[in-house]
């Protein structure tokens, strides 16, 4: 881009220059992507963004020129037959006034800086960067502030109460979020994610996975013109640095993008637990104390290159491949007692040093082309990963009697070791085809292939070597193949939008036991229809109307049979038996938007059978084992409210609210699991900004007690803070976060069963305080056309 206007130094160079503004204030709009192509053959030729005054100049060789403009929120303009010449090497456009767009106004923002929450009607979007107790955190620190989703002290995500919730990344499944659960999130830097999306009532185009709706985690990926980026360094206490760069490149038809994070973490927890344990007319009484100190060190690179072979044809790669390794050492206590606390008759002490190495290799290919058509798309994407996963623990174990005195000659030494491997190969196609002025047809199909193979073996060290502890030890195989295929119709007429789809999907899961050689071999075809219907009122008033049905598939850990053994009091297992579950999912939404604010309310229900409950039982000798049972159905009802208020420039305020009604119905091996609960949960945030430099955020959290089948999980609550500044001249930003300022997330429980009774409290890690240096190259804050906040108006993927 030349700096200046005029004609350009080298004759052989052409300028075209132009203002761009809006139609209907003529304020300059910054930041506005201009893009000149070649009129002949439509290639790329150079491109850039409007100054803070709206103004562009962009240098191209002599030739016949087609440029476009593009704003978000504003229609897009394309001015074709733009000749330039040694003889007229000055092509100025004058001011180019562009018209907001009335399908995309929703999207735009109340004040110049993107906003931190956009709501639409089944969609809410979380801008990463704007939340600062986010700032050098994880994946996990910002689910936790998202929208109607919950992370537990465990790491488990749930969204609307519910833990049935599909977690992608970047539209994807990934094994970024972990092999069998959701431990990748506390590897993955905050600072590389540039906002999160969730659906609560997917469309048949998404997979049917995930019973409550889809998380999508997108990360972050610029395509401006020249070379931008932003570097992040992060300490904290506890034992907290971090370093993230993202960086990115365009020049022509390339684009190079590449992210890059290194994390070192020490996460202290702990906890304890009450147990009656009942057995003929004895009480056994157990009190155990646990210290966790969780630490390692972490890597995460990604990267890649868009390729334009021209504007309508860009072939996509990226490449991601994560390395940790965890030192993790945790020490419990057990106190026994007879009858009550007066009557000690003995303790153990356990300690588990663990060592944990795990990798991650994830590639994509991606093939987008464009038609002439307006609308008209064809997708193809082949992804590939495979993650491998090493533990090993050593466990010591030493007995003392009724007076704290060590019992000479009983000391026990254990050991496991668990190597875990996955590999998938995962293949899309999507085509979207427009009819007439405001409907389109959809199709696409899948094809996922999965194993995972998990060799867990245990040993006791006896008479003076190592035995296997076979009813503890084997190789676990697990395979999962799934085809699919889906159909999707939608149209408009008037301010009334409508759409319906269905998707099939064929599942066929396989898991061996191969030293005790079971087989467990499952197919299924189900068919998982979706629709969606969405009227626009007057006064800035929308309805929508939908429904889906969705599938929780057992998951690797839920079918696994063998048990944890860090706790060898409290036990925990899978069940290669189990069903998968199925739900009906029904939702009324409405969507409101002011001059200040907007809200987002829903009505909700969820119907689901063969509802998977984790069941706690003991045995003879008072030890508890937990593992996945089928119990019957499931009925939850819900009552949602998202809003965000701005009462002044310097202040914004957003909150969620969610109360629901949970029904739960079941037998197993003859006892009542029924259950009926009401609870609710609420967050809410506040942000201000002193002295026009200093943002000062809270965040508060709380989640109300709800029963379970088997006992009550008590309140919980946390405030977070957090403070933020730039400096160098805009260029960095300076920002102190506090999670969990007064140590109050704690998961509180109790369980209870015909004979035992059991109550405790455990944290898995204690408050944080983080202090964070953000620096931009070539970047400035996303800054957009001031209006009504809010989101895009989009009925399970409406885009009409």
């Amino acid at each position: 881009m030349v700096p200046g206007g005029g004609a350009p130094d080298n004759p052989a160079k052409a300028v075209i220059k132009g203002l761009v503004v809006d139609a209907d204030t003529e304020a300059p709009l910054e930041f506005a992507t201009v893009t000149v192509f070649n009129q002949k053959d439509s290639s790329l030729v150079n491109g850039g963004i409007t100054d803070d005054k709206g103004q562009f100049f962009i240098e191209v060789k002599p030739g016949t020129y087609r440029v476009s403009v593009e704003f978000l929120a504003y229609q897009p303009l394309v001015i074709d037959n733009i000749v330039l010449s040694r003889e007229n090497p000055v092509a100025d456009l004058g001011k180019i006034r562009l018209v907001p767009d009335a399908e995309t106004l929703t999207q735009v923002e109340v004040v110049a800086e993107k906003s931190q929450m956009q709501l639409s009607l089944d969609k809410r979007i979380f801008n990463v960067g704007k939340d600062l107790s986010n700032a050098g955190g994880t994946a996990e620190d910002i689910l936790d502030n998202v929208p109607s989703v919950t992370v537990d002290i465990d790491g488990n995500v749930s969204l609307r109460g519910s833990a049935n919730v599909r977690i992608l990344v970047d539209g994807k499944p990934s094994s970024l979020v972990g092999i069998s659960g959701t431990n990748g999130l506390k590897q993955l830097p905050a600072n590389m994610i540039d906002r999160i999306e969730v659906v609560t009532n997917p469309s048949a185009k998404y997979e049917a996975e995930g019973m409550a709706g889809i998380i999508n985690i997108v990360l972050k990926k610029q395509n401006r013109q020249g070379f931008n980026g932003s570097f992040d360094l992060t300490g904290g206490i506890p034992e907290s640095y971090g370093a993230t760069a993202n960086l990115n490149y365009r020049r022509d038809r390339f684009n190079f993008f590449v992210n890059y994070g290194i994390n070192k973490r020490n996460r202290i927890g702990g906890g304890n637990q009450y147990t009656e344990f009942f057995s003929n007319d004895t009480t056994f009484i157990t009190r155990q104390d646990r210290d966790n100190d969780r630490g390692g060190l972490s890597n995460n690179i990604r990267f890649g290159a868009d390729y334009y072979f021209n504007p309508k044809n860009i072939l996509t790669t990226a490449f991601s491949y994560r390395t940790g390794k965890d030192d993790n050492f945790a020490s419990l206590n057990y106190y026994d007692y007879l009858f009550d606390l007066n009557n000690p008759i003995g303790s153990t002490y356990r300690t588990d040093n663990e060592k944990e190495d795990d990798s991650n290799l994830e590639y994509n290919l991606t093939y987008r082309k464009s038609f002439e058509e307006k609308g008209r798309e064809f997708v193809l994407d082949v992804q590939y990963d495979d993650r491998q996963e090493t533990e090993r623990s050593d466990f010591l174990e030493q007995y003392y009697d009724e007076n704290g005195v060590l019992l000479s000659g009983t000391e026990l030494m254990q050991r496991s070791r668990n190597e875990e491997g996955q590999n998938q190969l995962r293949i899309t196609a999507d085509y979207t085809h427009p009819l007439g002025k405001d409907g389109k047809f959809e199709a696409g199909m899948l094809a996922s292939f999965r194993e995972i193979n998990n060799d867990y073996l245990v040993e006791e060290f006896r008479d003076s070597d190592w035995e296997v502890m076979t009813n503890l030890s084997n190789n676990f195989i697990y395979n999962e193949d799934i085809q699919a295929a889906y159909a999707i119709l939608g149209n408009k007429s008037g301010k009334l939008s409508y759409q319906a789809g269905l998707r099939m999907e064929r599942s066929k899961v396989l898991t061996e036991l191969v030293t005790s050689n079971e087989i467990n071999d499952r197919s299924y075809v189900n068919f998982f229809p979706s629709a969606h219907i969405a009227y626009e009122m007057a006064d800035q008033n929308s309805f929508q109307l939908s429904y889906s049905r969705r599938v929780r598939r057992p998951r690797f850990w839920d079918l696994n049979p063998f048990f944890t053994f860090s706790d060898s009091r409290n036990q925990w297992s899978g069940n290669p038996n189990l069903d998968p579950e199925f739900t009906d999912s029904y939702e009324i939404g409405h969507l409101k938007y002011w001059e200040k604010g907007s809200l987002s309310s829903s009505i909700y229900y969820r119907h689901t059978t063969d509802v998977i409950e984790r069941i706690r039982t003991f045995d003879n000798e008072g030890i508890s084992y937990t593992r996945p049972e089928n119990l019957s159905n499931q009925d939850d009802y819900g009552l949602e409210f998202n809003w965000s208020y701005d009462p002044l420039k310097t202040l914004r305020l957003n909150g969620n609210f969610n109360f629901f009604r949970s029904i739960t119905e079941g037998t197993f091996e003859d006892q009542d699991f029924s259950a009926d609960t009401y609870s609710w949960f609420t967050r809410f945030t506040s942000k201000l900004t002193l002295w026009k430099e200093l943002d000062v955020q809270t965040t508060f959290n709380y989640r109300a007690p709800r029963e379970t089948t088997q006992g009550r999980a008590k309140a919980m609550y946390h405030l977070d803070l957090g403070m933020s500044r730039d400096i160098l001249k805009k260029k960095g930003t300076l920002t102190l976060s506090v999670r969990d300022l007064f140590n109050t997330r704690k998961r509180r429980y109790i369980t209870e069963g015909d004979n035992f009774y059991t109550e405790g409290e455990f944290q898995w890690h204690s408050r944080q305080i983080r202090l964070s240096f953000n620096y931009r190259i070539n970047q400035k804050k996303q800054r957009q056309r001031g209006g009504r906040n809010g989101g895009d108006f989009e009925g399970g993927d409406m885009e009409f």
